[in-house]
């Protein structure tokens, strides 16, 4: 099973678990040694005692032991000694095993150059039986059973690993869930999300992203509330002003300050239009939501249409070059911006007495809309450029603020097509083709 990297949960706990799983185990086998440990003394130290009494029970000679340090003994191995309390033990023995002379029957633990005894002394009337073992058999022993117990439980760690993995991945595939829904969701899905579907201990983070959802939803309200109230109060004060320096050009038309206020009232009449268009795109208003199948070639016309008298003004040829009906299911009014924008940034860009050609057709399964002018270009160093807000290539323009082409960007990106620049082979000058889907 593949691990999330980075910063996750459901890592940090299979590494956890797995961590706190081997801690435990080793727990696990140092209780196992002490209990084996306990057990294996019982065991033995009445095995001892019971052969201490059966020898003693049968008029024992004297008896030593024969130990071999190089030897490795078992814990059925043990060491008998029957001595005289006359004969010392040093002098008896070699290896220093015996225990001085005692009263009383017991076990004792004692301390000699070859390791740690455990013996059991049974005093009688003119000698002493006493049975000894290495306390280190002992510990052997214990850690041999514990290492049994043990092994099994390594040898079902990894199945167990990856059972817990299971589970946890199991548990936490509500945190997926609820990022793959998250995930689906657009920019403008901001309905509440169901939280009866996902565990309690996320429905507190649910609840405080619905309501999240409604404060941005209110804050959208007021934010298309505000464009509509700009449109209403900018535009009815500009068409105002318009009209009445046209009377006053009509009085005066070689006044020279008239017209410069004229010229600066058309710019403003502009400006404003560009940034409602723009601020509309970004506010995602509910006119731009609703999509009906329309001929994209009778919108382009209507926008030649629209601006035939901006290319008269400078004698421009303005004109559909190819028209092939094409259905498209899209926001009409988006397109219709798209379009409009193009031609008229293309009659600002091109010199008088020039020409603009507008072709609609299809290629490769999408609609193409294609808008050609014999103005000087971009370089294609400025393309990614000019996309951006109050960006010019041409300061000397009278009337422009930078924002159509940053409309269109916008526009098309909301359509789901595809904007591009490129050289005109037949005019010279700047080649636009939008990629819109085909109905």
């Amino acid at each position: 099973m593949a691990l999330l990297t980075g910063n996750s949960l459901k890592r940090k706990l299979i590494l956890y678990t797995s961590f706190f799983s081997v801690v435990l185990g080793c727990l696990l086998m140092v209780s196992a040694y002490k209990i084996s440990l306990e057990e294996t003394k019982e065991i033995l130290d009445a095995q001892m005692k019971n052969l201490a009494e059966r020898v003693a029970a049968h008029s024992p000679e004297l008896m030593q032991s024969q130990f071999d340090p190089e030897k490795h003994y078992h814990e059925e191995d043990l060491f008998v000694d029957v001595w005289p309390y006359s004969q010392q033990s040093h002098q008896y023995h070699e290896f220093n095993l015996l225990i001085q002379p005692i009263r009383k029957a017991g076990f004792y633990t004692h301390k000699t150059s070859h390791g740690t005894w455990r013996t059991y002394v049974l005093p009688l009337k003119d000698y002493q039986v006493q049975v000894s073992q290495q306390q280190s058999v002992r510990q052997n022993l214990a850690i041999e059973l514990a290492g049994s117990m043990f092994i099994p439980y390594l040898l079902f760690m990894p199945f167990m690993l990856w059972g817990l993995g299971w589970m946890i991945s199991r548990i936490l595939q509500p945190l997926d869930d609820f990022k793959a829904e998250l995930t689906q969701r657009d920019s403008k899905a901001l309905n509440p999300i169901q939280s009866q579907h996902y565990p309690i201990e996320i429905a507190p983070t649910i609840d405080e992203m619905n309501a999240l959802f409604e404060r941005i939803s209110l804050a959208q309200q007021e934010q298309r509330q505000f464009i509509a109230d700009a449109a209403h109060e900018l535009r009815t004060p500009i068409t105002a002003l318009t009209l009445q320096v046209k009377v006053l050009l009509q009085e005066f038309p070689e006044h020279k300050a008239l017209n410069n206020l004229a010229l600066g009232l058309i710019r403003m009449q502009h400006l404003v239009a560009q940034l409602l268009s723009l601020a509309k795109q970004d506010a995602s208003l509910p006119e731009l939501e609703n999509k009906h199948p329309f001929y994209l070639n009778e919108t382009a016309v209507h926008c030649v249409e629209a601006l035939m008298h901006l290319a008269m003004q400078k004698d421009i040829d303005l004109g559909m070059e190819r028209n092939e009906a094409l259905m498209v299911n899209l926001q009409e009014t988006a397109v219709h911006s798209v379009i409009y924008n193009l031609i008229d940034n293309a009659i600002k860009y091109t010199p008088e007495h020039g020409v603009i050609n507008v072709s609609v057709f299809q290629q490769d399964g999408m609609a193409i809309l294609q808008i050609e002018d014999s103005g000087p270009g971009i370089d294609p160093a400025l393309h990614a450029q000019i996309l951006k807000r109050f960006y010019r290539v041409h300061h000397h323009q009278e009337v422009g603020s930078g924002l159509g082409l940053s409309i269109v960007d916008k526009a098309v990106e909301r359509l789901n097509g595809r904007l591009s620049f490129g050289s005109s082979a037949s005019l010279g000058g700047l080649q636009v083709n939008v990629q819109l889907p085909k109905a």
